[in-house]
């Protein structure tokens, strides 16, 4: 079968490998996949109805109906200190990274990953033909100008900023996101800032990168906040030339975000979530607590992730043992160019939570 040569360097995500191999266990404590635990709010599922009996089944305009952008706009100036050229409302945040790589990465073009790093930064690069640049952020996970410039020089394309980071929960101070957009300006690179974690913060209040440099662009979404990832609504905010180019590609592959679920979260942002918040905080502490003398970790400051170190150096042999106890969780290698820690997600119910606690401690008994 002739697959096109840009496939070759694709692999499937470890994540969706163990999200199949739960589903052939029996009652396994699954803490592979980040989504959350909880339902969304009533007032979405309400609105949700009254949008499929209301008429909005067909196409919107390729960026997104004006109501919602406005919403996201407003959003972006009060609570994060921005107010972006343009918004384009993507399927997902995910579909917003897509298209970016696609308008911003010629074949050949630097792209700095900051290492761990969400699988699809990797492979999307490899799909639009750049050239990776892994930014080490062990042993902290903290990403620093300095580590920043160490790596990539004194040039490159397009700098990823994920922040809270998934899969290690980093969150990065300030100060050092000032400095970074300094230095993106002096490389000549733009900030794709993916900020989907932006709501689970839980020590600090979240800071945009928007706020710091006028050539980021945002990547936002209901998804995480809202409990809704299956719905694939998201944002992109920024320049207006490049949210130009990425509303002409997404007119030629997802036409638009689904047009029912677009009308459905208009208001959210205005929905207090904060009891999920606390939840979440609350079930960060347990498992950074439960673990902390057993494996070394560092406490995550945003998002619903642990990413651990694993006993033996090997995160993959790691997670075969722990699969053995009927416990899922997924190796650091394939968030990373090491195989030295694993992710596990704490968005599950405490009960769950509490096996895990228990199954990991006496994997290193």
């Amino acid at each position: 079968m002739p697959i096109a040569h840009r496939m070759r360097g694709i692999d499937s995500s470890g994540i969706r490998k163990a999200f199949d191999l739960a589903r052939q266990l029996d009652h396994p404590i699954d803490l592979s996949i980040g989504q959350p635990d909880f339902d969304p709010p009533p007032e979405i599922i309400e609105r949700a109805r009254e949008a499929l009996g209301g008429g909005f089944n067909r196409y919107t305009l390729t960026q997104g109906i004006e109501e919602l952008r406005s919403e996201v706009r407003q959003y972006l100036r009060e609570k994060k200190g921005f107010d972006p050229e343009e918004v384009i409302i993507t399927s997902g945040a995910a579909g917003g990274i897509m298209l970016a790589f696609l308008a911003l990465v010629n074949p050949g073009e630097r792209v700095a990953i900051p290492d761990p790093y969400f699988v699809i930064y990797k492979h999307l690069c490899t799909l639009v033909g750049g050239a990776p640049v892994y930014v080490d952020t062990y042993p902290d996970f903290a990403l620093t100008a300095e580590r920043l410039e160490k790596a990539i020089g004194k040039k490159s394309k397009l700098l990823i900023f994920n922040n809270p980071c998934n899969p290690t929960g980093a969150l990065v101070r300030r100060d050092e996101m000032k400095a970074i957009a300094e230095l993106a300006e002096k490389v000549g690179a733009v900030i794709l800032s993916d900020e989907v974690y932006d709501f689970f913060t839980y020590d600090n209040a979240h800071e945009s990168m928007g706020k710091h440099s006028d050539s980021a662009l945002v990547l936002g979404g209901y998804s995480k906040t809202f409990g809704i990832p299956g719905w694939r609504i998201g944002y992109a905010a920024g320049p207006k030339k490049i949210i130009e180019e990425m509303v002409k590609l997404q007119q030629y592959s997802y036409v638009c975000a689904p047009s029912v679920l677009q009308h459905a979260v208009l208001g959210a942002l205005d929905l207090d979530m904060h009891n999920k918040l606390d939840d979440y905080r609350k079930k960060r502490d347990m498992v950074y607590e439960g673990l902390r003398g057993s494996y070394a970790c560092t406490k995550p400051g945003g998002a619903f992730y642990l990413f651990p170190g694993a006993p033996g150096g090997s995160g993959e042999a790691f997670v075969r043992k722990a699969i053995e106890k009927n416990l899922i969780l997924v190796p650091g290698s394939v968030f990373s160019e090491r195989d030295s820690h694993f992710r596990l997600s704490f968005a599950a119910p405490d009960e769950v939570l509490i096996r895990a606690i228990e199954v990991l401690r006496k994997l290193v008994a």
